[in-house]
């Protein structure tokens, strides 16, 4: 037997042993969940626009390092929903409570690796009033860890928004039909919402077909890399406008992660009530 055919049979027995996660199944927790204090976070919105956010923080480790990018960049710092990916509690309260807003963040795993919690979390300038832990198809063919998305139902002004917060598995994990059927999970869940939108780290740049054939709109289809992989991370909107709206990735992110956000805009209500957002033009998609 060739050398390189043996040491690729042994990887893979290794890795076939080797579990990296403990999972999480109950859909019900763990759970972590917060509001800000007094008024903060409070905003009128009907007839306005939405700012979303998507953001892996890899690992939530660089979290502060997150925080000041979200105050200081002005494609960020309008943010009013911020979906973030590879959280843990500490740092979801810590990024939330920094920002004056609601949370929610539901593990997928317990990570053996970096011994902390590994999730996705939504935070929100408006109320939440209900959420979920959506647990996804078809576990890690190695690690047998499984992947999840975190669900919010957001009050904004007299109307609901269904928003998910998610992290599908690698190629590494499974295979792309597999990764096409995380996604039409949570699209079933969305199924019963008219308001909906989704994001998160999708790991792959043409997953979002999915969403579009079933009638999403998909602004961050197009753009630079997010991660060194390609276009991963993305934003899918549903019952929103989102003609002569805005969209875009953060290219400077100072060290806060090894992905790019990606953000988008869409009116809820009257599009001509919009409030104005300044963007940098590196930041705007062309």
């Amino acid at each position: 037997m060739p050398k390189h055919i043996a040491y690729l049979l042994l990887a893979t027995a290794l890795l076939a042993g080797c579990r990296t996660g403990r999972n999480y199944p109950d859909t019900t927790g763990p759970r972590y969940a917060g509001r800000p204090g007094g008024s903060a976070g409070v905003q009128r919105a009907t007839g306005d626009t939405i700012h979303v956010v998507s953001f892996n923080i890899a690992f939530g480790r660089r979290a502060d390092s997150a925080i000041k990018l979200f105050k200081s960049d002005p494609a960020l710092r309008n943010a009013d929903l911020i979906l973030l990916q590879e959280m843990d509690a500490p740092s979801t309260r810590r990024v939330a409570n920094a920002l004056g807003f609601w949370y929610v963040y539901y593990p997928a795993i317990f990570s053996l690796t970096t011994q902390r919690d590994f999730g996705n979390a939504v935070l929100s300038r408006w109320p939440i009033v209900e959420d979920e832990k959506i647990v996804l198809p078809h576990v890690s063919r190695y690690a047998r860890t499984q992947r999840t998305a975190t669900a919010a139902t957001v009050r904004i002004g007299g109307s609901n928004v269904r928003v998910y917060s998610t992290h599908l598995s690698t190629m590494f994990d499974i295979r792309s039909s597999a990764r096409r059927d995380q996604l039409r999970a949570i699209l079933r869940d969305a199924a019963n919402y008219p308001r909906v939108i989704i994001g998160g780290d999708m790991n792959s740049s043409v997953v979002g077909r999915v969403a579009r054939d079933m009638g999403y709109d998909w602004p961050t289809e197009r753009g630079p890399h997010t991660t060194a992989g390609g276009r991963w991370d993305h934003l899918f909107f549903k019952g929103l406008t989102t003609a002569g709206a805005a969209a875009g990735t953060v290219s400077r992110i100072r060290g806060a992660s090894d992905h790019r956000p990606v953000w988008a805009t869409a009116i809820l209500g009257d599009p001509t009530t919009r409030r104005r957002l300044t963007t940098s033009s590196q930041d705007k998609q062309q």
